[in-house]
């Protein structure tokens, strides 16, 4: 996994929601994705593209529709690395609270 991909992915707002639309609805098609929305489906396609690029969402063909779905494997992931910081944060400030109190 390459952190930087998948967090900048998950630095745009548009993105965000089209995660979160996947993560409750499960596989949407662009037309469902783009439903409810101001955004086009032209550019609903290319945050999909971006995401895709980060390993966060896969499409697939169901007849004539290009469905999407989330990669929970790559979101554990990136929850893994986040938890892997959080803990490395932790465990440096513990050491400067250690130090300055000597």
């Amino acid at each position: 996994m390459r952190p930087e991909r998948v967090f900048a992915a998950l630095g745009d707002e548009t993105r965000l929601r089209i995660v979160n639309r996947l993560g409750e609805r499960g596989r949407l098609s662009i037309a469902k994705l783009t439903r409810g929305t101001r955004v086009t489906r032209q550019a609903i396609t290319k945050h999909l593209r971006v995401l895709e690029d980060a390993g966060l969402v896969r499409n697939t063909w169901q007849g004539r529709e290009n469905v999407w779905e989330l990669d929970a494997e790559r979101l554990r992931q990136a929850q893994a690395f986040l938890e892997l910081k959080s803990k490395q944060w932790d465990e440096a400030l513990q050491r400067l609270k250690m130090f300055v109190e000597k």
